[in-house]
């Protein structure tokens, strides 16, 4: 992995804060990536569980990935979700746990936790707390969630070791992870990772897929395994972003883990 410097760090936060503030601001534009419910649609979310949630949660969508195929929530678990959003995967977490459960939502932009919470009142949802912190310092108790939950978050972080090290830490022992994620097939230039702009476009940040995988596996978790990929980006209506993720191979997964 490249290194990133405490500079083009601040920059590509920077640049990923200003991304998603507008998706939250204005779901009605069009963005080089997909949103809103035909994303969520493309990517595999059943109907139902779309119709279950309010509209305005679904409107700003931007998963790449339908995690919930992992299976890993039940009635009552404490679920941390990195990365939420205007909340359409933690409004889905909070109907699997039932209201004996417990939902974080974890937002380093103020825009998306402030929509998270107007839809999770409408929703009627009270066991919905949000947390303003980035996902390589994670402010929540060792041991103290059953799943981690994450949709096309993780690769837009710029240091990947310690996020999954923070995962691995507040999971329970045996807790579960389910991701949706951008990986990549072939290494990507270090001119590109410096970019933050190309950075919050979700492509530059991604690891090659194996690398991914495995650096859960160095870290301790188990039963680390791909359960399916999809060619995320040819839902893009930029041509341009077809054409980079087609020359990295860039497309995203949906994998699973558990803590030993």
């Amino acid at each position: 992995m490249v290194a990133i410097t405490s500079l083009q760090r601040e920059h590509i936060i920077e640049s990923v804060q200003n991304m998603y503030t507008e998706v939250a601001s204005f779901p009605e534009r069009v963005f080089h990536f997909p949103t809103g419910r035909p994303a969520c649609e493309y990517v595999g979310y059943p109907e139902e569980q779309l119709d279950a949630i309010p509209a305005t949660a679904v409107e700003s969508f931007a998963g790449v990935g339908y995690p919930f195929a992992v299976n890993a929530i039940g009635a009552g678990d404490v679920v941390l979700d990195i990365g939420s959003g205007s909340g359409t995967d933690v409004l889905i977490a909070g109907l699997l746990t039932g209201a004996r459960g417990k939902i974080f939502a974890l937002d380093m932009t103020e825009a998306m936790r402030e929509k998270l919470l107007h839809n999770a009142a409408q929703a009627g949802m009270d066991n919905i707390e949000t947390v303003a912190a980035e996902a390589e310092s994670i402010p929540l108790s060792d041991n103290s969630v059953d799943v981690v939950t994450s949709n096309g978050v993780l690769n837009l972080v710029p240091d990947k070791a310690q996020a999954f090290a923070e995962i691995y830490r507040v999971l329970k022992p045996g807790g579960r992870v389910q991701i949706a994620d951008i990986v990549v097939s072939q290494e990507v230039s270090e001119a590109c990772r410096q970019n933050p702009k190309l950075w919050a476009e979700c492509i530059v940040g991604a690891m090659e897929k194996e690398d991914y995988l495995a650096l859960f596996r160095e870290i301790g978790f188990r039963d680390v395994a791909q359960l399916s990929q999809l060619d995320y980006f040819a839902a893009s209506v930029s041509e341009e972003t077809r054409n980079v993720a087609a020359s990295l191979g860039a497309h995203s997964m949906v994998m699973q883990a558990s803590k030993a």
